[in-house]
């Protein structure tokens, strides 16, 4: 009996590579972001992963949106922090 293997989507792993730049921006920003704006960074980024690797099988192509939110949310707490 053969059975046909379902087709392996490649964009979760790409929204899953993206989330991993983001959570290293994330972490690298305690060099000159406030402690508090890297910490409320990493509970968005906890959030957002989360909602990654829910949509990894029913939305495998949102998942690198996700990423692409992680780091537009990181350019603008960035931005708001250093005009504290």
């Amino acid at each position: 009996m053969v059975t046909e293997r379902a087709e392996i989507s490649p964009w979760p792993f790409v929204g899953m590579a993206g989330m991993a730049c983001a959570l290293f921006l994330y972490l690298a920003s305690l060099l000159f972001a406030p402690w508090w704006a890297v910490a409320l960074l990493v509970v968005v980024w906890i959030g957002l992963f989360v909602a990654a690797c829910a949509w990894w099988t029913p939305h495998p192509r949102w998942v690198p949106v996700v990423a692409v939110v992680a780091l537009l949310a990181w350019a603008a707490m960035v931005a708001i922090a250093g005009r504290t």
